[in-house]
């Protein structure tokens, strides 16, 4: 029976971690088939050369991606480990069926259509938002959308750098490229933009989700809190004190929680203890059981 359960906790975890991958991946095809693609904007990684070479030679850009990743994952299987090279194939297999569909459903006389008519910045600005928000979606479910994100994931995972500036430092040289094809300065620097823009909305909602809080919380309730806290799946710290104007001695809880899970223990305080004394602050990090791996050399 534990064996059981133990296969469908893990079996549930992976079907919820594709079902938010494919959220993600939709996401990102939505900003680079909508907004990238019909204003030559190149934004970088095995998406901007996939659509170098769609603007050169009018290759499909799914295909390129797909052959280019099919390389790529073998390595992901030495460096990322199993669970981590299935997400990509996964990732990898629905971004190219959603780009490929994308295409077609927004196809009109054989080209795709400028949604935003002749504002090009927006477009560049729309679609690297989009494109950021999805790959940190992505990324937040253990996955991957191939190509320079496999390096990006493969240096993350032993060195504490953020995903988006390893991408951006890898993405340069792509973006650059694109110089080859337009020979235009202002296309290129499109897509510096869209790299700034999109490497920051990525870091920005991997740290939102990510955001950790500190309580410290003083209660005579305090064992009951403890308590209350423990069955919503965090630990608690029991520290003593002492009032300095009251002299009193006293117990004092200390818990470290994601930023999502603060209502509930604020819920589960009040429930007991109304009058709590309760302080809350961010945290640049948190590392160990329940949070982040501790990254170094």
């Amino acid at each position: 029976m534990p064996n059981k359960l133990s296969t469908n906790t893990i079996l549930k975890n992976q079907i919820k971690d594709w079902f938010f991958i494919t959220i993600g991946i939709a996401i990102y095809v939505t900003g680079y088939v909508g907004f990238q693609l019909p204003y030559h904007i190149t934004p970088g990684g095995v998406a901007g050369i996939s659509a170098i070479v769609y603007y050169a030679i009018s290759f499909s850009p799914q295909y390129t991606y797909l052959i280019i990743n099919i390389c790529l994952l073998c390595v992901a299987l030495k460096l990322l480990g199993v669970k981590f090279l299935l997400n990509t194939i996964f990732a990898v297999g629905v971004m190219t069926v959603l780009m490929g569909a994308a295409q077609n459903v927004m196809m009109v006389d054989g080209e795709l259509p400028k949604v935003l008519g002749d504002q090009s910045f927006m477009a560049c600005v729309m679609g690297a938002a989009i494109e950021g928000i999805g790959l940190g979606i992505v990324f937040l479910n253990n996955g991957s959308s191939g190509g320079t994100d496999i390096l990006a994931a493969c240096i993350n995972k032993f060195r504490d750098i953020s995903l988006g500036t390893i991408l951006l430092c890898c993405d340069i040289l792509i973006a650059s490229s694109s110089y080859l094809v337009f020979h235009q300065i202002e296309l290129l620097l499109y897509g510096y933009v869209s790299m700034i823009i999109e490497t920051s909305m990525l870091d920005y909602v991997m740290n939102r989700m990510r955001q950790s809080v500190q309580f410290f919380i003083i209660s005579q309730d305090h064992e009951a809190i403890a308590k209350a806290i423990n069955e919503l799946g965090r630990g608690v710290t029991l520290l003593d004190a002492k009032g300095w104007y009251t002299r009193n001695e006293m117990k004092v809880l200390m818990v470290m929680a994601r930023r999502r899970e603060s209502t509930n223990i604020f819920r589960a305080i009040k429930n007991i203890d109304p009058n709590a004394f309760v302080s809350q602050s961010k945290v640049v990090g948190v590392f160990g059981n329940g949070f982040d791996r501790i990254k170094g050399k």
